[in-house]
C-alpha cells in the first residue's frame, strides 16, 4: 500500500503536467518552426516562433494555418506561415507593387519597395480566381465569409493565396509572435505589430 502511494505520488503530477501541457498547446499557444523562405526578410527558415491560439486576427497579422485542403499541392498535413492581407468581405487588388484593400492603399512597411514590386504582380481577386480556377461558379470579387486572403512577405517565392485562394478560419491555428529571444528588432516589430493603422 505504501509502495502504491509512493508510485502514485510520482505518476499523478506527471499525468497532470502532461494534461496541462496538452491543454496549453490546444487552446493557448504552441511553438512552431518556420519552414522555407516565403516570409523573408521578417521570418527566416528554421526560426522558432510562438503561435497564440486565441489572438484576434487583424489585417497584417501573420498566421499559421493547416494547408492541407487549402493548397492542392499540400497532400499531407502541412502548416504554412503567411500574412493576412484581407478579411472576410474585403476586396483586394495589386497594382505596381501596391496592395489595395477596399480601394485603400495598404502600408507595406514590413517589406521594402523592391520587395513589394518584385514578384507581387498586378491582379484582382477576380483575375486570380480566373487564372488559377480557385472557385468554380463562385463570385471571387470579395473575400468570402469566414475566410482570409494571405500572402508571403517574400512575394517572388511565396506559394500563397494568389495561387490557391482563401484560407478558412477553421484552418487557422493562431497568430504568430516572435518571442523575446528573437534577435532582429525590426523583423520582430514587423511580425508582432497588430497593424491597426493598416492603410496609408
Amino acid at each position: 500500500m505504501k509502495a502504491m502511494k509512493e508510485i502514485l505520488s510520482w505518476i499523478v503530477p506527471i499525468v497532470i503536467g502532461l494534461l496541462v501541457a496538452l491543454l496549453i498547446k490546444q487552446f493557448v499557444f504552441q511553438l512552431v518552426r518556420v519552414d522555407g523562405p516565403s516570409m523573408d526578410p521578417n521570418l527566416s527558415d528554421n526560426e522558432r516562433v510562438v503561435v497564440l491560439k486565441q489572438a484576434t486576427i487583424h489585417r497584417g497579422s501573420v498566421v499559421v494555418f493547416q494547408a492541407q485542403g487549402v493548397d492542392p499541392t499540400a497532400t499531407t498535413k502541412t502548416d504554412y506561415v503567411k500574412r493576412v492581407i484581407a478579411l472576410p468581405g474585403d476586396t483586394v487588388k495589386s497594382e505596381d507593387g501596391n496592395i489595395y484593400v477596399n480601394g485603400k492603399k495598404v502600408k507595406q512597411n514590413y517589406i521594402s519597395s523592391d520587395e513589394r514590386t518584385t514578384g507581387t504582380g498586378n491582379w484582382t481577386l477576380a483575375s486570380l480566381s480566373n487564372d488559377h480556377a480557385w472557385l468554380k461558379n463562385t463570385d471571387a470579387t470579395k473575400v468570402p465569409k469566414g475566410k482570409y486572403f494571405v500572402l508571403g512577405d517574400h512575394r517572388s517565392v511565396s506559394n500563397d493565396g494568389r495561387y490557391w485562394g482563401f484560407v478558412p478560419k477553421s484552418k487557422i491555428l493562431g497568430v504568430v509572435k516572435v518571442p523575446f529571444w528573437g534577435s532582429d528588432k525590426t523583423a520582430k516589430k514587423n511580425i508582432n505589430t497588430e497593424w491597426k493603422n493598416y492603410f496609408e
